[in-house]
């Protein structure tokens, strides 16, 4: 049975406990290409190895897809965010843009004016070794540049803007299934919230962890047993009710504290309609990782 401080959603429990956000720089950036597709395999790519600034150099995902006609060249295209430090956010765009996109046939790169507090400036147009041009594509002034497949068409300037990451739920099951459809659930309704990510792998969390370890004082993270319901019986203070036999974690960032709370709010509301999950809970270090907390109380 719940505790009194714990409220019910749809029958579920949820703790009374917050998410601990923390700030970031945040920029979004326009693919496109030739065909629905394409577009994506190139965003996919740019958005690799970006779960967590824990041991990835930043956290990316896809926040949408953006249909012909609101694209600059009239073509499909993916809208993605890069979130990190202002430092490594200029390194990442025109790494993630150079590496990633130029290289994938029949892209585009436009800026997706995620704000303008900081404008990164993405000079690619040197790549195209005094054969490039300056063209306007859809009222912007792009450059083109010469490859072998065609032209790649860059806009140079992509802005940036303090955005907020760490927002995050936990998600218990009575089954692994049940579990993580209920991640599923979470983060197909996350991805209709304009302005946010969720960065693991199809947007859930597995392998949820703590900061350093009780045993191996060289990690800096290891994992979070009070959430492994397969050691349930051997850890004194753990966190898995009985009955509980999977977890998921859901990590949310975006480009505003509101638009984290609505992603939120919208992905424990699908997670807690889902047959089988137990309790909902969230993740936060007392207050000292960020000045942003997410209750879950406002999520019903």
């Amino acid at each position: 049975m719940p505790n009194s401080y714990n409220m019910e959603f749809n029958g579920v429990i949820l703790e009374d406990t917050y998410a601990e956000g923390f700030p970031v720089w945040a920029a979004r950036v326009i693919i496109t290409a030739v065909t629905k597709e394409w577009a994506y395999k190139a965003a996919t790519e740019a958005t690799g190895f970006a779960t967590s600034t824990i041991g990835c150099p930043c956290e990316a995902g896809i926040e949408r897809f953006v249909p012909a006609s609101e694209t600059p060249d009239n073509r499909p295209g993916y809208a993605i965010m890069l979130c990190c430090g202002k430092k490594a956010l200029k390194e990442q765009v025109l790494e993630r843009i150079a590496e990633c996109v130029l290289t994938a046939p029949t892209t585009a790169v436009f800026n997706g004016k995620a704000g303008s507090e900081e404008i990164i400036p993405v000079k690619l147009h040197f790549f195209g070794d005094g054969y490039e041009s300056k063209v306007v594509v859809g009222g912007i002034n792009c450059w083109s540049i010469p490859i072998m497949g065609g032209n790649f068409v860059v806009e140079e300037e992509v802005g940036a803007i303090k955005g907020v990451a760490g927002g995050n739920f936990l998600i218990m099951g009575d089954s692994q299934m049940s579990a993580l459809i209920a991640a599923e659930a979470a983060v197909d309704a996350i991805s209709c919230v304009p302005g946010t990510i969720t960065p693991f792998p199809g947007g859930v969390v597995s392998s949820g962890s703590k900061v350093g370890s009780l045993k191996y004082k060289f990690m800096g993270a290891s994992t979070n047993e009070k959430f492994c319901p397969t050691i349930r019986e051997k850890v004194p203070e753990t966190e898995i009710p009985e009955g509980v036999k999977a977890v998921y974690e859901i990590v949310i960032d975006g480009v505003s504290e509101a638009a984290v709370k609505e992603a939120m709010k919208v992905g424990v509301q699908a997670a807690c309609r889902v047959p089988g999950v137990v309790k909902i809970t969230a993740g936060n270090y007392g207050g000292n990782l960020g000045p942003f907390k997410f209750h879950l109380k406002d999520c019903i």
